[in-house]
């Protein structure tokens, strides 16, 4: 880093393209009481958020979630890993605002599907949770 971009006054974004990560127990207990799609590889959850809710408005946010079912501490963290990544590409474009997601890891699937199918069962369950008809 050089800072040349500075001296262009180019300044990095002022809003990450990164959805807020959830980490309460509370959001997750709400979630799982939401509508969910399963897939292979994984599932997901998605609840709208009510307005009485502290967080603001305008937020995606998003949790993980891998049991011991899924492996030991290595899968687990790969598995997450990959749920992160899927995430991060899809729902910063897709993710509607007021709304969590969660993202559950699945025995032996998750750490070890394509990551191009992993992707593409994200893109299908977002369809359905969002109404999407094709």
């Amino acid at each position: 880093m050089d800072g040349s971009n500075a001296a262009r006054g180019i300044s990095p974004p002022a809003v990450s393209s990164r959805p807020v990560v959830l980490t309460q127990r509370a959001d997750f207990q709400r979630a799982s009481r939401a509508a969910h799609v399963a897939k292979p590889g994984f599932v997901l959850q998605m609840r709208k958020r009510r307005a009485a809710e502290p967080c603001p408005a305008d937020l995606v946010r998003v949790g993980f979630t891998c049991s011991k079912k899924v492996g030991n501490a290595v899968a687990r963290n790969r598995a997450k890993r990959r749920l992160r990544e899927i995430a991060r590409l899809a729902l910063t474009k897709r993710g509607q605002p007021g709304h969590d997601y969660v993202l559950i890891g699945r025995k032996g699937t998750t750490a070890d599907l394509p990551f191009i199918q992993l992707q593409a069962d994200f893109d299908a369950a977002l369809d359905i949770l969002h109404g999407v008809r094709k």
